[in-house]
């Protein structure tokens, strides 16, 4: 099964620096209690995890190929006692077939840059996510990769694989139905889109 590009899951130290507050972030985008939840490409949980307390006692499904990242999720998960959390081992680009229900929120953290078939995704996700539900991607800023530093060392994806949000919404929005509501500023270096099915 061949990965997305440049999926490497960066330690928590360096993403709390982006995000010290990964909770609020979710907020922002509009993650809300009691709501359903998948995340493509999880990684051992810093998204996930935090939404999980958000959305208690509702199910936040964790998506990613890695399977020794989906146990790091699944010790961190064990230690700050979450248990809404459900690991999958699979393929983001078969949603449908390895997501156990339609979600409210399918969240797309730091790798739509990384997929091959962007418009086939995004067909996918559409049919993943309930009527009235959402598609959140978050995603680094198209500036030269350089210039993105975290603790004085480049971070993210390639230059050549940054989007612009112009650029995300015009994929997402040719490639289904979901219609865009809003852009979401994610400093230092990220935006987040939001679209609604």
């Amino acid at each position: 099964m061949e990965r997305f590009q440049n999926t490497g899951q960066p330690d928590w130290g360096w993403w709390s620096k982006l995000w010290p507050t990964p909770g609020a972030t979710l907020r922002k985008l509009g993650i809300g209690a009691g709501e359903s939840v998948a995340e493509v490409g999880c990684g051992s949980g810093y998204f996930a995890l935090p939404a999980a307390r958000i959305i208690e006692p509702g199910s936040v499904y964790a998506l990613d190929l890695d399977e020794d990242l989906l146990a790091e999720l699944n010790r961190l998960a064990d230690q700050q006692n979450i248990e809404n959390v459900v690991p999958i081992h699979g393929d983001a680009r078969n949603l449908s077939a390895v997501l156990p229900e339609r979600v409210d929120t399918l969240v797309v953290a730091n790798t739509f840059h990384g997929i091959d078939d962007q418009a086939g995704f995004v067909q996918n996700a559409f049919d993943a996510v309930e009527p009235d539900g959402s598609l959140v991607i978050i995603n680094w800023h198209e500036r030269p990769r350089e210039t993105t530093t975290v603790e004085g060392e480049p971070r993210g994806p390639p230059t050549k694989l940054r989007m612009t949000p112009g650029e995300t919404e015009d994929t997402v929005r040719s490639s289904s139905a979901f219609v865009f509501n809003r852009h979401v500023d994610l400093p230092p270096y990220h935006y987040g889109l939001v679209f609604e099915r």
